[in-house]
């Protein structure tokens, strides 16, 4: 197919994201003050949205405390810095099973909960976007499950779409596409859709690039779409994305490296990115530009 190249560019920044890497790098912030100031400085760098998720303070590990959400939401809509906030909602559907031969009980690890619950704090906070992760997929550990079943993704799709928050789409294989497609044509989520395309992500859809090109070819035309790749393929993504007529993400959810051997910050990763969205001879487009393209209102600071 011909190169149908986007020219009017946005970048997200996933600030921290939800994994255990908050001891492999200085720079992962884990209090809401630090990830609200690495949010804010990746905004002033040229990111448009700013995708969050909460941890620990003390600890760093993953959380999602609706407290720290909404201390971590008023700091980014206090500062003077623009930037569309992008909550997470994927947390609260980890199951993890027991060994092979006796896989129940569950493991005392294990955080499911109910779509109310996994919703709470985006009810809470409002941001303008939400993730959706579209699908039950296997990964990398071995006994691990992330679980969104159709019966859950209805029920947090319908929440969002009353809430009027956007959800964007995480689509980690082609099947978590054609189900995105069938919550539009059942009134769960209005189109046109936003969909974030996850490459590489032991065991969705691997990052070569004619993988990510099927899953390019099964996004709707008039959605918009997203994608990244992980550690050193984050930048090659960057441009496939553009190419391929989509927007881009980076951030240290996705890769903790600017160089071999040199931690970046946020802020790094999303110069670079522009750096590379500008050689392409596209522009990259600021928060306002946005959300007159995803149909989406700022909201105020929640009283």
């Amino acid at each position: 197919m011909p190169l149908e190249m986007n020219r009017e560019v946005f970048i997200t920044c996933a600030v921290t994201g939800g994994g255990g890497t908050q001891d492999r790098s200085p720079h992962v912030p884990r209090s809401p003050k630090q990830i609200a100031e690495s949010a804010i400085a990746a905004a002033k760098a040229g990111a448009a949205v700013v995708h969050c998720h909460v941890r620990d303070p003390e600890t760093g590990a993953p959380a999602r405390d609706p407290k720290l959400y909404r201390e971590l939401t008023d700091r980014i809509r206090d500062a003077e810095t623009d930037v569309v906030l992008n909550l997470t909602a994927g947390m609260g559907g980890d199951v993890i099973f027991g060994s092979p031969e006796s896989p129940l009980p569950l493991s005392n690890s294990t955080d499911m909960v109910g779509a109310t619950e996994r919703v709470a704090h985006v009810a809470e906070c409002l941001p303008e976007i939400c993730t959706l992760d579209c699908g039950t997929m296997n990964f990398a550990e071995a006994d691990y499950v992330m679980t969104n079943t159709p019966g859950m993704l209805t029920a947090m799709g319908q929440m969002m779409t009353d809430l009027d928050v956007k959800p964007e789409i995480e689509a980690f294989d082609t099947g978590h596409l054609w189900y995105a497609k069938e919550l539009v044509k059942n009134g769960v989520l209005k189109s046109p859709a936003l969909v974030q395309l996850c490459m590489g992500v032991p065991w969705g859809a691997p990052d070569d690039l004619n993988t990510f090109m099927a899953m390019v070819n099964n996004v709707p035309d008039d959605w918009t779409f997203s994608a990244f790749g992980l550690g050193r393929h984050q930048m090659p993504y960057v441009a496939a994305a553009v190419l391929a007529g989509g927007n881009v993400r980076v951030g240290l959810e996705d890769n903790l490296m600017l160089d071999r051997g040199v931690l970046a910050e946020n802020w790094q990763l999303v110069e670079r990115a522009g750096t590379i969205i500008e050689n392409l001879g596209a522009r990259v487009i600021g928060p306002e530009e946005v959300r007159a393209k995803l149909g989406l209102t700022k909201r105020a600071p929640v009283s």
